[in-house]
């Protein structure tokens, strides 16, 4: 469990890294998502991109790789043949 808990932070950091320079370098691709990738418009309001958000949002979308990752393994043990 501790290599796929390792793997997925490391997919998560580097996703969520890529996604937040992304908003960063382009603004537009926000609402361009809402509306293409989950089918809604939304006014979201201005950009907060600083660095304690950046550090936040890693730090909890980690947490909430790991509590998937967990459940995996969780369930993958309880069903093993």
């Amino acid at each position: 469990m501790s290599r796929a808990i390792k793997i997925a932070s490391a997919w998560t950091s580097i996703v969520y890294a890529v996604c937040f320079g992304g908003v960063a370098l382009f603004p537009d691709i926000r609402p361009l998502f809402m509306k293409y990738a989950l089918h809604t418009e939304t006014s979201l309001g201005g950009n907060v991109l600083t660095l304690g958000t950046f550090i936040s949002g890693l730090i909890i979308w980690n947490i909430i790789a790991v509590l998937a990752v967990a459940l995996f393994v969780y369930l993958t043990n309880l069903f093993k043949e």
